[in-house]
């Protein structure tokens, strides 16, 4: 019996833990958003990237990529960006992921700096390409979407100079140990 309740206790901690994640990276992207003048498809500034930076360092591949995914799709989907929600899952989703699998890599658990940093760096263009791509096919072109490459590196500059930072103070934390 007591495994049983052990176990129970473990998936009902790791699902109020998971919706709690969702919803920083909701309310990050929702409230602290900037639209960039760059084009009329400019993008977005916001500070979702660095809370899903953050949920991958701190939680994993696993969490990361579900927090990413969800968080921000609930964002396109309540904020006018409907048709984005779709294109946003999947890239924001392999974006979590990456960032994730490297932080945590040889078991490392987001630990490491220079490797949560180097994670940060290469899930960039993963993130780039997904939302060109899914660009291209919304507009049936292969030019416009370059208009939104520059808007998307400064959100991912920006969340990256955010999450590294919080992400070393907050592993020092016992609950991070």
């Amino acid at each position: 019996m007591q495994k049983t309740t052990s176990y129970s206790n473990t998936r009902t901690f790791n699902l109020i833990l998971t919706s709690m994640l969702i919803a920083l990276v909701f309310v990050a992207t929702l409230l602290l958003n900037i639209k960039l003048p760059i084009t009329a498809n400019g993008g977005l500034v916001h500070l979702g990237t660095a809370m899903l930076f953050i949920v991958s360092i701190l939680f994993g591949p696993k969490k990361g990529a579900i927090a990413g995914a969800v968080g921000m799709g609930l964002f396109d989907l309540i904020s006018g960006w409907t048709l984005w929600a779709p294109f946003t899952i999947l890239t924001r989703g392999l974006q979590g992921y990456i960032v994730g699998k490297i932080a945590w890599s040889n078991g490392r658990n987001g630990r490491s700096i220079g490797f949560n940093l180097f994670a940060t760096i290469i899930s960039v263009p993963f993130m780039i390409a997904g939302y060109y791509f899914c660009e291209g096919v919304i507009f049936s072109s292969w030019i416009v979407p370059a208009a939104s490459i520059p808007g998307n590196i400064v959100q991912n500059v920006v969340g990256i100079c955010a999450a590294i930072p919080v992400c070393a103070v907050l592993k020092k934390l016992p609950f991070f140990k």
